[in-house]
């Protein structure tokens, strides 16, 4: 303990403006990785989550980016229509996710109502951790409507509870009858960026059957149709659809599989990941340089004292074991130091009642959190291996007489 005090005091705490910048070099360095990693395990995550609708013959709508929509110019009766033409002539997948609603809750949390069509249901096959799963032939003005609600909402409304409330697409008072709960975590990925996720441990999912489509209003209509998912259908169907649409409400509507959005979001996608690893690749390349000089400088200066604890008694192997430590006690506290700031973000969106990004996990982070934090830390032990050997090679080199004459 007293040599190891020694090299950290008076060699590698020598030059204290060198040392807090190789520090806040390797924490931009790890900041950058974590981000990287995580992205690439979300993207991933997402990638299996929405496979499902990578079958052939499955189209995937959204709104047109170089067309103007007028949606002020939209009525409900016109949207009424589509969806009466929809249910006549197509197979579809319906989701729309994020209406707001204020209900009691033991988090404050502001609520989020996701509506969903019974072939979406079941191709999502969403797990629960208690309770049944929905059912979708009730009738909306005499049956109480079924829903799953998330996991953080379980101990306010249990399996079996009641909750009577004001839908915020029809504008009704409803009944709503709690079926099961929603496994902590569970999420919703993009289709058009499968990173992106919405998080559904604060949300209630309700069932949309035809009869509550006809009571609901512009709102959901409209949003339905973004992520609305055609399924078993051809490129001419979709084509037609598209016309119909543009002809009825004046919105018009690219229909891609998923094959084709996930061929797009990766052309952007491979780019901003090939940035911020190019980025750290060059930080770290001057974080080992940094390192190994400002430690080869340290002895240099401390050259006697060096030489005097070669001469009685310490070896090179010892020395390893020195660096070693040191690097490892650094690279301890910067990755606690990036775990705080993860599980502090993580904790924001509950400080910030964001239902939508709200999440369960062991100190607050996520399988994705952890599993990032993982290839960071084996990226430190490469880069501590790295900067030891090199500077040990170094120091070798340097002539035991010179410090032996002074």
């Amino acid at each position: 303990m007293k040599i190891l005090h020694f090299f950290i005091t008076k060699i590698f705490l020598k030059r204290w403006i060198l040392v807090l910048s190789m520090v806040a070099l390797l924490f931009l360095a790890n900041s950058l990785s974590f981000i990287a990693a995580r992205s690439i395990i979300s993207t991933f995550q997402g990638y299996q989550d929405v496979a499902v609708f990578n079958q052939e013959g499955n189209f995937i709508a959204n709104l047109d980016p170089d067309h103007e929509a007028k949606f002020d110019k939209i009525d409900v009766k016109d949207t009424q229509k589509l969806y009466d033409y929809l249910n006549d002539n197509y197979t579809y997948a319906f989701q729309a996710d994020g209406f707001g609603a204020v209900l009691d809750n033991e988090h404050d949390m502001e609520l989020s109502f996701s509506y969903i069509n019974e072939d979406a249901y079941r191709i999502n096959q969403y797990e629960l951790s208690e309770g049944n799963d929905l059912y979708f032939d009730y009738q909306v003005d005499e049956n109480q409507i079924p829903v799953l609600v998330g996991a953080g909402l379980a101990s306010t409304y249990p399996v079996g509870s009641t909750i009577e409330t004001m839908d915020p697409v029809t504008q009704r008072v409803v009944n709503l009858n709690v079926q099961g709960v929603l496994e902590k975590n569970t999420h919703r990925s993009n289709f058009y960026a499968p990173d992106s996720k919405n998080y559904f441990n604060f949300a209630i999912l309700l069932p949309v059957n035809e009869q509550f489509i006809q009571r609901a209003g512009l709102d959901l209509h409209v949003n339905g149709l973004m992520d609305l998912v055609l399924l078993d259908s051809t490129k001419e169907e979709a084509a037609d659809l598209n016309e119909y649409v543009q002809e009825n409400i004046g919105l018009k509507l690219n229909f891609f599989s998923q094959q084709e959005n996930f061929d797009y979001f990766e052309a952007y996608y491979a780019n901003s990941i090939k940035i911020i690893c190019a980025i750290t690749f060059v930080l770290l390349v001057i974080l080992v340089g940094l390192a190994t000089w400002t430690t080869l400088t340290s002895v240099r200066l401390m050259i006697k004292e060096f030489t005097i604890n070669l001469l009685v008694g310490l070896s090179y192997s010892k020395l390893r074991t020195i660096f070693y430590s040191y690097f490892g006690m650094l690279f301890s506290v910067i990755l606690a130091v990036l775990f705080i700031v993860i599980a502090f973000n993580r904790y924001g969106y509950w400080i910030r009642k964001d239902a939508v990004f709200a999440t369960y996990g062991l100190f607050g982070l996520i399988s994705m959190d952890w599993l990032a934090l993982l290839m960071v830390l084996l990226i430190n032990l490469m880069i501590g291996l790295t900067i030891v050997e090199l500077t040990l090679r170094k120091i070798k080199r340097i002539p035991i007489s010179v410090g032996v004459l002074q």
